[in-house]
């Protein structure tokens, strides 16, 4: 019996070494869609900025204070530990399976919040041009659809997503290239200066800030399904960053430098209307078109991060098995299932309360991240890093007070009605660790426990010394905390798991 369950669980990982990886233009493009997919929704910050001068200087300086550094802590964390869960082996190998069980449940439920927002939005650019889905009849039927036809298109593979998020890139930026070119001629510096501080909402400015350059760290729950992930994950970071941040500025100088507007107008799909100023209806016509396409983006690159995350769970024993159970394409069907069915639920919230209660969420889970970030680096300064943040342990530590900053600021400007769903969220999530615990202990349920996944322990190079090195380092993570969730009665010496490849 063991060693037919040795030979299936064999099998299984061979097929998974099997299904194709991700390489570098596929995850840059994903991770341009988990954090940004183009400008739609930058047009609230300079409403609630009251002018273009606080929206550009927002998307200057926030990125440098808070998307690098996310971006390099995570570019560190995922090449420690590439594979599929990332943030919650992170969580879990600093503070224990107990709060890396909690950092997976507000991060996912963030996500399936952030994910109910991108059919509605879709809906809400083509309305503009078909009027028909302003009526419930016709609404609640296409949200339905399109959240059906995503899903299976998740369900198809990783590689055909990454491949659908290189083209949707492409054609939902370009049309702001050209509006950026043809705006040279009119761009009047001085417009960008405007600012009235009595029509500035601090509270919706620092939401839409946050929201529009978040999300980094979602990318290192498909660590597992990427090609060579010590060397490809932070060149496409980095590559992320770039292109985010341009997608934003372009756009923006183009648009409040360009044409004379008043702040109040600029709100969720105005960008259309300043791409008929600049260059006429059939430019209105693309960057909607564009718009709606990168709702798509969104929803997939969203989608993907938030199943596998759940995948990962399960392979280490958290979640019950049937998480990680995977179809013929590679894909994790009933964790898909699972967000497909909690963005339906959640589709009827409004945008802003939806704003406000994931980025709440989402900004607890960073806190601790960071805390992992900065442990981790005190207490195994010596642990295997393929990728490692060019600085100490002081500098690493300073690098992350500016962004836990912001995050506090962030969960203080809430509203009561999101300390308070937050708050229900959170207590969800303490009441379930114990139960599926007990599920796990009086097998009502079946879970991972008797075996390491093989993928935990891949080597990161061909090199059987740098290898052993690992596998020895990887060894010193199973303390009394972390040997919860990476069980070494089974690990066998790398050689072995190289044969097992």
């Amino acid at each position: 019996m063991c060693e037919e369950g040795m030979v299936e669980e064999t099998k299984s990982a061979g097929n998974t070494q099997r299904n194709p990886k991700l390489t570098i233009l596929p995850l840059v493009a994903l991770i341009f869609y988990e954090v940004s997919g183009g400008p739609f929704g930058v047009e609230d910050s300079v409403k609630a900025g009251g002018g273009p001068l606080l929206s550009l200087l927002g998307f200057l300086i926030f990125p440098l204070i808070w998307s690098i550094p996310e971006a390099l802590i995570t570019a560190e964390l995922a090449t420690i530990f590439p594979e599929n869960g990332g943030y919650v082996l992170w969580i879990s190998s600093a503070f224990g399976p107990f709060w890396g069980f909690q950092e997976g449940f507000w991060k996912w439920f963030s996500g399936v919040m952030d994910n109910a927002l991108y059919p509605v939005l879709f809906l809400d650019y083509l309305k503009h041009s078909f009027p028909i889905f302003n009526n419930i009849i016709a609404r609640i039927p296409a949200l339905l659809g399109i959240t059906l036809s995503l899903t299976y298109l998740n369900y198809r593979g990783l590689t055909i997503v990454g491949l659908s998020a290189i083209f949707l890139a492409c054609f939902s930026l370009f049309p702001f290239v050209v509006m950026g070119v043809l705006s040279i001629p009119r761009i009047r510096p001085r417009r960008w200066l405007v600012v009235n501080y009595s029509k500035v909402d601090w509270r919706g400015y620092f939401n839409s800030l946050f929201w529009n350059l978040n999300y980094w760290d979602n990318a290192s729950t498909l660590a597992g399904e990427i090609e060579n992930p010590s060397r490809t994950f932070p060149r496409a970071m980095m590559g992320a960053v770039v292109l985010v941040v341009f997608s934003y500025l372009v756009p923006l100088l183009a648009g409040t430098g360009a044409v004379e507007t008043d702040s109040s107008e600029w709100s969720d799909g105005y960008f259309a209307q300043i791409g008929m100023l600049i260059g006429g209806s059939w430019l209105k016509w693309w960057i909607q078109a564009a718009a709606a396409l990168s709702n798509m983006g969104l929803f997939e690159a969203e989608m993907s991060s938030d199943a596998f995350q759940l995948l990962g769970m399960s392979e280490i024993g958290m979640l019950p098995s049937i998480f990680s159970s995977r179809s013929k394409y590679g894909t994790p069907t009933f964790s898909i299932l699972c967000s497909a069915s909690g963005v339906i639920l959640l589709s009827w919230m409004s945008f802003q309360e939806i704003l406000e209660f994931l980025n709440f969420l989402y900004a607890i889970g960073m806190l601790f991240e960071f805390a992992a970030f900065i442990k981790l680096r005190i207490k195994k300064p010596d642990l295997h890093r393929p990728y490692k943040v060019p600085l100490g342990t002081y500098g690493a530590t300073m690098l992350c007070i500016p962004p836990m900053f912001l995050l506090v600021l962030v969960m203080c400007l809430a509203s009561p009605k999101t300390f308070i769903v937050s708050g229900a969220v959170v207590i969800l999530g303490f009441a379930l660790y114990p139960a599926l615990n007990l599920a796990k202990e009086l097998r009502w349920i079946k879970f991972n426990t008797n075996t390491a996944d093989t993928s935990i322990l891949r080597p990161y190079s061909d090199d059987p010394e740098e290898n052993q090195a690992v596998w020895e380092e990887r060894q010193g993570l199973t303390d009394e905390v972390s040997h919860l969730l990476l069980p070494t009665s089974d690990i066998s010496q790398p050689d072995e798991v190289t044969k097992l490849e």
